[in-house]
């Protein structure tokens, strides 16, 4: 039993390597607050809190210090529910865009901006 759950979160943790982006997207976004994305937030966030994969224990979280955490991907739900090219492992909600769309549109702003 212990090594099964040693695998897991082992298996999660190798996973959210492959998701940074998306984790530093959502690590962004709850720091830098942006009243749009805290809109999107409270929605996702209103579906995962009714989830019986939500983990307040942080049993299932792929590091527990960032409980809650969504119990079948192990990724933080406070981090989770900010990063706009994240979507539910669930399927109770999608994704917004995505890093390439986010980066493209990011520049088009930076250079509308700089234009003025």
């Amino acid at each position: 039993m212990i090594k099964t759950n040693l695998k897991m979160k082992f298996n999660k943790i190798i996973g959210a390597f492959g998701n940074m982006d998306q984790i530093l997207e959502g690590v962004k976004n709850k720091v830098f607050k942006k009243q749009h994305i805290e809109d999107i937030a409270d929605i996702r966030w209103m579906e995962c809190a009714q989830c019986p994969e939500l983990d307040t224990t942080g049993n299932k979280c792929a590091v527990s210090a960032t409980k809650p955490c969504c119990g079948a991907c192990g990724c933080s739900i406070g981090l989770k529910i900010r990063a706009l090219s994240a979507s539910c492992p669930m399927g109770k909600w999608k994704s917004v865009t995505n890093n390439h769309s986010e980066k493209l549109i990011k520049k088009q702003i930076e250079e509308d901006a700089s234009s003025i």
